[in-house]
């Protein structure tokens, strides 16, 4: 083994993007789905940057005491970072010209402001003076004394204004382009069989002539730019100051937070490209990215389809085999556990198993807890309904769910004039776990059931995340769900009641000294020359405590096998390990969100589901839940679905210790990819 004991997080974060980059160049995937994963590679960049670049950053400008877990050198870091990003930048473009290129055999073309025919032309300026000139302001930035503050998300133009004849000075100006009120794509009139596509910001070109109409100017260039910022919500110590308004401080704070990363079309005029980066107070160091003529690509998950021939052929989620044509969802779960494996089973289930409770005369409250909700949320609506249904409704908001803050407190409000109870989590630690406790009475007996789950209550995502759910009303995992519902509640007098969970594996209190007791006992096992294994399927692996468990483990010869989606700091590669560790990561048309974690026990496993990554944030500083499944229909069902997703050989990559994202190689043997054979082994057993 190297030196080192673990991977850098952030390089292994670029990583995981870099795979999902591969799924954009693999031309086996369908062209919408490929301009798909360039625009969630560079939705992921944008995060990376607003978050863990802006971090170690700041971790520079306050010196050494401000070093977390495991960023020891992040001038190093971030020195790295720039090379990778600059050359994921690079690739990031031959994989779009190589989409233009295919889109073009289609009769699918992007134009642009010069390549306009004249009905095309008339259109575009109408549509600009219907639609766009009112949302759009110049700036003429050389008048301005203080440099206007560039919005986070935001694209610009940046333009420089001149005269053939040279009568008048070039000046330059910037003009927003207003994405977030009118769509990015606009389908032009075409008389032939073709598809043409101009994006916003080109009408905004073709019409800059208009827009400087006032200045006399006839010669126009303009290049796109855009400004990532420190996206980390400054919440002060004021303990006068509400939450709410520390949330809301922050989310005008970040508006105006320090510039992370400038990109710009490399293509700019060097003498603009100059000033902007003079005025904007940058330098090298601070992430100046050159790309192409398009950015914002997050934009592109948006993609209009209607251009495409082929309809999207992405397999429809089907009804749990115990839920369907039945009457009650409810009477089902109160008789036995139900285990959703999504997005293949169907998300409704959840959406009718609280319809139900709204309406049922003998449920008398509903407890839940809600991270990421969809925006014409249908798990609102049923709250809302119970509550007008004189349900007792209690919903924990999680307000510091990032970068859908603003969202929650939306909801909030909503929720509150409702007349549902609202509590926004607990100081100092976010509320990540996914839990629902409803009561029924029934004969003067309370029965409590509801769920536990790896994935947000959030319809939208539920059909392209894979997770699970657990629906149930075991006596022991519904008395648990109580007791970290009466703690949320009250968390400043309550932390022993989280201690008191005989069932469910709580964070932050207990789950660091589970997992290590449980791995401890593999490795009894194994000195012992017993039967010894874990398989860990998790979004990241991060946490180095835990880590070096599982380095002690492999060297004691338990058989490790791991499913890793995103981050990975574990070093697999070691001639001390007596049993080679098995580590891959799936990326493939779903994302896979779902944890799960099966330990060998002495031949009685022990199977869990949870929300919680195996990283420092979530096991020490949020509430998480981690849950067992008793039913041994369904451990068999989780476990085969893992072996499934262990054999996949067309979308797994090896997880190796220089981050190479290989594809494991299939041989000779049996193509399998995992969430094809997922969904039929799930789809037969439903018939």
């Amino acid at each position: 083994m190297q030196k080192r004991k673990i991977i850098f997080r952030d390089l292994s974060w670029l990583s995981f993007n870099a795979r999902v980059l591969q799924e954009a160049a693999d031309d086996t995937v369908p062209l919408r789905e490929r301009i798909r994963f360039l625009g969630i590679f560079s939705n992921n960049l944008d995060e990376f940057f607003r978050v863990r670049v802006a971090t170690l950053k700041r971790m520079i400008e306050f010196g050494s005491k401000s070093r977390m877990h495991l960023e020891i050198a992040p001038e190093a870091i971030l020195e790295e970072i720039q090379e990778i990003v600059i050359e994921q930048q690079r690739e990031f473009e031959r994989i779009w010209n190589e989409i233009l290129r295919e889109l073009r055999k289609d009769k699918i073309l992007l134009v642009n402001e010069t390549q306009l025919n004249r009905t095309q032309q008339r259109f575009v300026l109408d549509y600009f003076n219907e639609e766009i000139r009112s949302n759009v302001i110049p700036l003429m930035i050389e008048s301005i004394q203080d440099f206007p503050v560039l919005n986070d998300r935001s694209i610009y133009l940046a333009c420089k204004l001149s005269k053939k004849d040279k009568s008048i000075p070039q000046k330059f100006a910037l003009v927003s382009v207003p994405t977030r009120r009118l769509p990015r794509f606009i389908i032009l009139p075409s008389k032939t069989a073709e598809k043409h596509i101009i994006l916003l910001e080109d009408i905004i070109r073709f019409c800059l002539p208009h827009i400087f109409s006032f200045f006399g100017y006839d010669t126009f260039s303009s290049h796109i730019i855009k400004v990532t910022r420190d996206a980390e919500i400054d919440i002060d110590n004021d303990v006068s100051t509400s939450l709410i308004q520390k949330i809301q401080k922050g989310l005008k704070n970040r508006k105006k937070g320090k510039p992370v990363r400038f990109v710009f079309d490399k293509a700019i005029d060097p003498a603009l490209l100059t000033y902007l980066v003079r005025r904007m107070g940058l330098q090298q160091k601070d992430n100046l990215i050159p790309g192409g003529r398009i950015h914002n690509f997050v934009d592109f998950m948006n993609f209009p389809e209607s251009v495409f021939s082929q309809k999207n052929l992405r397999k429809k989620p089907f009804i749990h085999p115990a839920l369907k044509n039945v009457t009650s969802v409810n009477k089902v779960i109160l008789k036995k556990d139900v285990l959703l494996n999504l997005p293949y089973h169907s998300f409704d289930s959840v959406i009718d198993l609280l319809r139900e409770a709204a309406i049922d005369p003998d449920v008398t409250s509903i407890k839940i807890t809600c991270y990421r909700l969809a925006d014409r949320s249908k798990i609102i609506n049923t709250l809302t309904n119970a509550v007008r249904n004189g349900k007792m409704v209690t919903v924990v908001l999680e307000l510091r769910a990032r970068f859908d803050e603003e969202a929650n407190l939306e909801w909030k409000e909503e929720l509150e004039e409702a007349g549902a109870k609202v509590l926004l989590g607990v100081p100092h630690m976010k509320i990540h776990a996914k839990l629902c406790l409803i009561k029924k009475k029934i004969n003067n007996r309370t029965i409590h059931y509801g769920f536990v789950s790896t994935g947000n209550l959030n319809e939208k995502t539920a059909k392209v995340y894979g997770d699970t759910c657990l629906l149930t009303s075991d006596r022991n995992i519904m008395a648990d769900v109580n007791r970290i519902f009466n703690y949320l509640e009250q968390p400043k007098n309550r932390i022993q009641l989280l201690f008191e969970c005989n069932t469910l594996i709580v964070s932050p209190t207990d789950m660091r000294t589970q997992m290590l007791q449980f791995i401890n006992k593999e490795i009894k096992a194994a000195k012992e020359k017993k039967t010894a294994s874990i398989i860990l399927k998790l979004n990241s692996l991060s946490d180095e405590m835990l880590i070096g468990k599982l380095y002690e483990a492999a060297k004691a010869g338990v058989e490790i096998k791991l499913i890793i989606r995103g981050i990975f700091c574990m070093l697999t590669e070691n001639r001390k390990f007596k049993v080679p560790i098995q580590a891959i990561s799936i990326v493939d048309e779903y994302l896979e969100h779902a944890r799960v974690m099966i330990f060998h026990n002495g031949g009685k496993e022990r199977t869990f589901i949870s929300s919680a990554d195996w990283m420092v944030r979530n096991i020490d500083h949020r509430v998480e839940v981690t849950c067992p499944i008793f039913e041994k229909s369904i451990q068999e069902e989780l476990k085969d679905i893992l072996q499934i997703q262990l054999k996949d050989n067309i979308k797994a990559r090896i997880l190796d210790n220089e981050l190479s994202n290989q594809y494991v190689n299939p041989r000779n043997t049996k193509k399998i990819r995992s969430q094809v054979e997922t969904y039929n082994y799930l789809y037969r057993k439903a018939q």
